[in-house]
This record gives structure tokens, sequence and C-alpha cells, in this order.
């Protein structure tokens, strides 16, 4: 039973939940970037999403390199609620705006992304 609990504790951050959950974060923003990219969507929508990008690839680094280990300092679960949240309120934001009757059908499904 020991080695079974060794192995759920070291068990690589892509193989598990949260980092596939992390994954599919990163692989729906960079998709809804892609299509607000095409569609030549206002430069906010871009950017906004563009820092979400970076945001989301920060965190799966710092997790694959092991660091909220090393740094014990921080509580990571209130920090990733944090994180979670703010990027809700912008997406939300975008979302709405996306909507606005003068865009095209890819700023709407990019939109929709979120």
């Amino acid at each position: 039973m020991e080695a079974a609990q060794r192995k759920a504790q070291h068990r690589p951050f892509c193989f598990s939940v949260k980092g596939h959950v992390k994954m599919l974060r990163l692989a729906l923003t960079v998709t809804s970037m892609a299509f607000f990219i095409v569609a030549q969507a206002p430069e906010p929508y871009i950017v906004i999403t563009g820092f979400e990008v970076a945001i989301i690839f920060f965190f799966i680094i710092l997790y694959i390199l092991r660091l909220d280990r090393l740094m014990k300092w921080l509580f990571w679960p209130l920090l990733d609620i944090i994180n979670s949240l703010v990027t809700t309120v912008f997406l939300v934001i975008i979302s709405v705006l996306a909507l606005i009757p003068k865009t095209t059908t890819l700023i709407v499904v990019g939109g929709l992304f979120y």
C-alpha cells in the first residue's frame, strides 16, 4: 500500500488530472486566440487572450519543473483559484464584447470558446 501512495505522490504533472485540465485550458485559449487573429478582431481581444495564454503557460512550466514543491511559502491552490477567477472575469468580458452586433462569425466563435 505504501508503494501505491508513493507512486501517486510522484506522478508527473503532465499525467495528473490537474495537468490535463491545465493543458485543455491552454488548448482552448490558444484556439480562441487563433480565431480572434484570423478574424482580425480588435486588439484588446487578442492582447487579453495572449496574456491568458502566457499565464497558463507559466503555470504549466512552473508545475512541470516542480517549483511549487520548492516554494512552499506560497499557497498554490489559492493562487490557482485567484488565477481562475481573474481569468473568468476577463474572458467573460471578452466573450460578451465579442457578441456585439458588428462582429464577424470567427470573432463570435472565438468568444464562445471561453
